[in-house]
């Protein structure tokens, strides 16, 4: 199979090393190419071609939405997956305007962004993938926050699996009725592990959340849920009060 073939554009020298290290093991994903701002990425887009670039959007000299807005004048164009260390709203929304076909949050699993270029190169569906007519991006980045301020790391496998647990609830609530049946398959195929794996990932990420997370915080979105006699809330408890809060939330600014 043909690699799929991307550049790197990011101003911190040692994450582009370590995406370079990590990808030179992938025989799916070629670098072509590396550079730090906004100008080095015109030029090099100008002379290679790639199927996927990925892009910081904050840069000296040309920034990331310099290159998006200098990218969709051409009349071709690689995919793009974008990085961003903020959880703003309003980034999202412009890159997204600007053709962004993913907006990647920092930090984040590198095997999750291998699969997340592997399946934008080959037009395959993305779960939530960012694109103007879909406010996916946003909810994301909303719950990414959320299992921040839990200090529920984005390293554990259990991240990813929550997050994607709640994105599926808030999408479509009847599927937290069928966890073992539905909700863990659904995930586990999608990261190609097991239902059981997907269990105990999404186990002991809520269980590093009551041991290190901020009590105050536990008693915004969990109430009665913190309480050592009860213990910690169920995998379904928890994505099912996240889901319904950010839910609730998007309904209220709506009828603002």
């Amino acid at each position: 199979m043909v690699p799929v073939k991307i550049g790197i554009i990011d101003d911190n020298q040692d994450f582009c090393q370590l995406l370079r290290d990590f990808f030179a093991n992938q025989s799916e994903i070629q670098v072509i190419f590396h550079g730090h701002n906004g100008m080095e990425a015109i030029q090099l887009i100008e002379k290679h071609t790639i199927d996927v670039l990925l892009l910081d959007m904050i840069m000296p000299q040309v920034d990331g939405f310099g290159v998006l807005e200098w990218l969709k004048k051409r009349p071709q164009r690689p995919k793009v997956i974008v990085f961003s260390a903020f959880a703003q709203e309003e980034i999202a929304r412009k890159a997204v305007a600007l053709g962004v076909d993913y907006y990647v949050l920092k930090p984040f699993n590198l095997t999750i962004l291998t699969q997340r270029i592997l399946e934008i190169a080959r037009d395959k569906s993305v779960g939530f993938m960012a694109n103007p007519q879909s406010d996916g991006a946003n909810l994301e980045m909303e719950v990414a926050k959320i299992l921040r301020r839990l200090n529920i790391s984005s390293h554990y496998k259990g991240y990813n699996y929550l997050r994607d647990a709640v994105l599926l609830t808030i999408k479509e609530p009847t599927i937290i009725n069928e966890v073992t049946k539905r909700l863990y398959p659904t995930i586990a195929e999608r990261y190609g592990t097991t239902a059981h794996r997907v269990e105990r990932a999404m186990r002991f990420a809520i269980e590093s959340a009551w041991n290190k997370g901020e009590v105050d915080t536990l008693h915004r979105l969990f109430g009665y849920c913190v309480d050592d006699r009860k213990g910690k809330p169920t995998n379904a408890s928890f994505v099912a009060i996240i889901a319904d809060k950010i839910r609730l939330e998007k309904r209220l600014k709506v009828n603002e």
